[in-house]
């Protein structure tokens, strides 16, 4: 029997942007996009005039804009021929910009004898010694090579680790707590069966990296403007108010713009926008800020689709979103994304977009396209506890305070704009409140300055490329040098009217 041809998704955009429109779309082109409306099954869609060809539609971006399409390699070809205007891109995936964590990556190596012996260890609260559940428990026998063992905490806070014996000598130990406490790194301890670690609960009066350079803004810091989260979702929180937003995973209700349970966007949208007064909350750079959140990432997924971005930008633009934070990445050119930031940046709204977290890799797309603002992540001495997992982050090199660093885990390149906090940031999440460092938080931080600055710079009132322009102007302009060199910082670190 023959086998059924192979179907793949790919995203189908017009000449120029999203949307076919313009001078650059021909009569014909335009009717083949309004015409190719979505389905749930493949079906026989008119690409030229007497020609048909088997696709399915799974989505679309307005009547006339990009379509995610399901066909056969041999179909694609024949549209190509059909519809030479037509760019038939594959899709691609993004995901939240956070900075790695410490991994195992091989076992240790232990006498045969001692194999499968495993070492139970404990975590607690250092307040009230209660048990500290889902904590990512990491122990490197050698650090260097990556081996040694990894496991999650259960309800009573231990964890089992196949490290060959009761006792153990560790290059490195770490853990990792989903909220409410600080990180924890120890390095050449011997640990024995049993034994018990204690975390420090985040103090939300602490002074971390954002409120050191952002101190508690007023409440209507940002008040008039409108910002898009662009993200994982954004969840219902004390400290947030979230005007709206959309769902743009394919198949997924579009009214669940909530968090999809991975907590990276309502970190992001507190950044911005929190609402709450330390100690019994945390406050955001521009806590008077519309917030509108955008959901990308499916439920419980880690990974968001170019084409679910671009409709979620596009979606941002008609919304009047002056600023669209993207704390997301990937790798090379996407021509989807590309089309998305360039649109929206004619249409007024400016996109904030983390450069990446490679280790001084190269600036991630879309941060590096030229219509971004590309991010990088500083952090400060002093604004998180000795013995955190962010003791890692502090790297050379140094800026003129030489309390200032260039996250180790930022990417950099001469497509950085502009730098701000992104080590050990305390933001919210469902439910709770956490610390997380990645170019992710940085973003946030830049974006919530630009908001700040649309009140005070005197923009263009009509919705256009000249009021992201100025936007963009006023915001490198409010920057100052922390004495590192562009590729790290860009033009430096904004600051607010």
């Amino acid at each position: 029997m023959p086998q059924a041809p192979r179907q793949d998704q790919y995203v189908m955009l017009p000449p120029r942007g999203l949307r076919a429109r313009g001078p650059s779309a021909s009569p014909e082109l335009q009717s083949f996009f309004r015409s190719a409306e979505p389905t749930d099954a493949v079906q026989n869609v008119t690409v030229a005039e007497g020609h048909e060809l088997p696709l399915r539609v799974v989505d679309s971006i307005g009547d006339d804009g990009a379509k995610l399409v399901e066909a056969s390699p041999e179909d694609l070809l024949a549209l190509r021929a059909l519809q030479p205007s037509v760019r038939i891109v594959p899709v691609v995936y993004y995901t939240p910009a956070v900075a790695p964590r410490a991994e195992v990556v091989a076992r240790p190596e232990v006498a045969a004898a001692s194999a499968g012996a495993k070492i139970t260890l404990r975590v607690v609260s250092r307040q009230g010694k209660q048990p500290v559940a889902g904590a990512i428990v990491v122990a490197f026998t050698d650090y260097a090579t990556g081996a040694g063992a990894q496991g999650t905490t259960n309800t009573r806070g231990e964890v089992g680790l196949d490290l060959g014996g009761s006792e153990v000598a560790l290059d490195r130990l770490y853990v990792y707590p989903t909220n409410a406490f600080w990180t924890l790194r120890k390095a050449n301890v011997k640990v024995t069966d049993g034994m018990q670690f204690a975390l420090r609960p985040i103090d939300l009066g602490y002074v971390d990296g954002l409120r050191h350079y952002y101190p508690n803004a007023p409440d209507d810091a940002g008040d008039g403007v409108t910002v898009a989260v662009v993200d994982t979702g954004v969840s219902d929180h004390p400290d947030l108010v979230v005007a709206g937003g959309l769902n743009t995973v394919p198949g997924e209700d579009p009214d669940a713009f909530g968090d999809n349970g991975r907590q990276h966007g309502t970190h992001v949208a507190g950044i911005v926008a929190a609402r709450g007064v330390p100690p019994a909350g945390i406050r955001g750079v521009a806590p008077g800020v519309t917030l509108r959140s955008y959901r990308v990432f499916g439920k419980g997924s880690g990974s968001a689709s170019s084409f679910a971005v671009a409709k979620a930008v596009d979606a941002a633009v008609a919304d009047g979103c002056d600023l669209v934070n993207m704390s997301l990445g990937g790798g090379a050119f996407d021509p989807v994304l590309a089309a998305a930031v360039e649109d929206a940046r004619a249409g007024g709204s400016l996109c904030v977009i983390a450069a990446g977290n490679d280790d001084r890799g190269p600036v991630s797309f879309p941060a590096s396209n030229e219509m971004a603002v590309a991010v990088s992540a500083m952090g400060r001495k002093g604004t998180f506890p000795s013995g955190t997992a962010e003791v890692d982050d502090v790297a050379a090199p140094f800026g003129t305070d030489k309390a200032e660093f260039i996250g180790a885990f930022s990417n950099i390149g001469p497509q950085v704009d502009l730098t701000a906090p992104g080590v050990a940031i305390i933001s919210t999440v469902p439910g709770s409140y956490t610390e997380i460092s990645g170019t992710s938080m940085a973003c946030p931080a830049v974006t919530g300055v630009a908001a700040r600055l649309v009140v005070s710079a005197g923009l263009p009132a009509e919705r256009g490329a000249a009021r992201s322009e100025a936007l963009l102007g006023a915001l490198l302009a409010s920057a100052t040098s922390r004495g590192f060199k562009p590729i790290y910082e860009g033009h430096g670190l904004p600051l607010p009217a």
